[in-house]
């Protein structure tokens, strides 16, 4: 099954040989939905590769609100725990599995190793880090530029498009924590945008009109 999960996710992106050697020397681990995964401040060993769920990246200010920085899909990896282990630093980053996932953890020195003997692990590394960069730039504009009514409309549609249903299992105080606002005006943009027909309220789910 974890071959198949690894061969299914990353044979367009990585060669065969290194699939093989990824299969014999990473360690397979599971989560549950809301475990923590990589926690802030932790020392990081291990680099991970999505192989099935979701993952969802968030931050940390000083006083301990989070923001929603981008989501993780199998077949992808975190590209800030790449530059934390690389740098040999801190975590700056908390990793929560968004539904169960499985993961496939990679030991650092290998990651090291492989960005400067293996074409496709290097090509998948810096398209990675590609992709983030310009998630972040989104997130950025969003939070500078964009009300939080449309903010929280777009957050809904990622989350339903994440997990290929119109339905968004949430709570308002989860949505609250994601996009560091309020769960009173969480509630208050829900039920604006229900009016407007573009959701529909139900009890610890949202449909997507």
């Amino acid at each position: 099954m974890t071959g198949t999960l690894l061969h299914q996710n990353f044979k367009d992106i990585l060669d065969d040989a290194l699939i093989e050697e990824i299969e014999a020397i990473g360690k397979l681990t599971t989560y549950k939905e809301g475990d923590i995964i990589i926690d802030i401040n932790q020392h990081l060993s291990h680099i991970p590769l999505l192989l099935d769920g979701n993952i969802k990246i968030l931050r940390e200010d000083s006083e301990g609100n989070e923001l929603l920085i981008y989501f993780l899909e199998a077949g992808e990896t975190c590209t800030m725990s790449l530059t934390c282990c690389t740098g040999k630093s801190k975590s700056k980053i908390r990793a929560v599995a968004e539904r169960d996932s499985t993961l496939m953890m990679i030991p650092v020195q290998y990651m090291q190793n492989w960005f400067h003997t293996n074409d496709s692990w290097r090509n998948f590394i810096l398209e990675s880090y590609q992709v983030r960069f310009d998630e972040m730039l989104e997130t950025i504009d969003n939070i500078a530029f964009m009300k939080m009514d449309e903010r929280l409309y777009k957050y809904l549609i990622n989350k339903a498009e994440l997990h290929g249903s119109s339905t968004v299992n949430v709570k308002h105080q989860e949505i609250a924590e994601d996009l560091h606002t309020s769960r009173v005006v969480v509630s208050r943009l829900l039920k604006q945008l229900e009016n407007k027909n573009k959701i529909k309220l139900n009890r610890g789910k949202i449909d997507m009109i």
